[in-house]
């Protein structure tokens, strides 16, 4: 069944296209493309929340992506095959979290998965958007090409919305923290091998 609904604060048609089938919500099919052993062997994988921040918000800038598109909290893993594009955070429990600048609620469930490429984020699962009294599963992120300094953001109905990139951008002195939290988690984590290393060679 296809419907169309006329919103004029939407894309620049000013028309949602929202195709609506059974085959529509089946997301199970995206979780095709979960983590596999083969993958997670050839990826880089990152444990605990403060350095999974860091890492998130770095591969986001690395393609260009606004980098506070993944907020989310108490991250155990993450992990990026940088082959196929492919990545995946986990945590602890779901977070729904509020993007001020453009009103809207947004849900991360504990895994999230996705394939990044410059620009896009694609076959996104675990991200639910709130629309008047429905969440609608996240499908698909991408910058306008070229670039107007606008984002759209599809749901996996068909239904679009487009808004300024800068509304989902971190301020760059947030950035810094976390990136210095990081480095100081990899200092503590780096001292006790250095010593163990210099009591081996004492023993020699």
């Amino acid at each position: 069944m296809l419907t169309t609904i006329y919103d004029t604060t939407l894309h620049p048609s000013n028309i949602i296209h929202n195709q609506v089938s059974n085959s529509s919500f089946d997301t199970k099919k995206e979780k095709m493309n979960l983590l596999t052993d083969e993958i997670r062997g050839k990826s880089e994988v990152y444990n605990g929340d403060e350095i999974c921040q860091a890492k998130s918000k770095e591969l986001l800038l690395e393609i260009n992506l606004p980098n506070g598109l993944l907020p989310l909290k108490d991250i155990e893993e993450c992990g990026y095959h940088r082959e196929s594009g492919f990545v995946w955070l986990k945590q602890k429990a779901s977070y729904t979290h509020k993007f001020e600048k453009v009103d809207r609620l947004v849900t991360y469930g504990t895994e999230v998965t996705a394939t990044v490429e410059v620009g896009k984020i694609k076959k996104l699962t675990g991200v639910k958007v709130k629309e008047l009294l429905v969440w609608l599963p996240l499908h698909e992120i991408q910058l306008d090409d070229p670039p107007t300094g606008k984002i759209t953001f599809r749901a996996i109905t068909g239904l679009f919305r487009t808004f300024p990139a800068s509304a989902f951008e971190i301020e760059e002195e947030q950035v810094k923290d976390v990136k210095e939290e990081n480095k100081d988690q990899v200092k503590e984590a780096e001292a006790p091998a250095a010593t163990a290393a210099a009591v081996e060679v004492k023993e020699v």
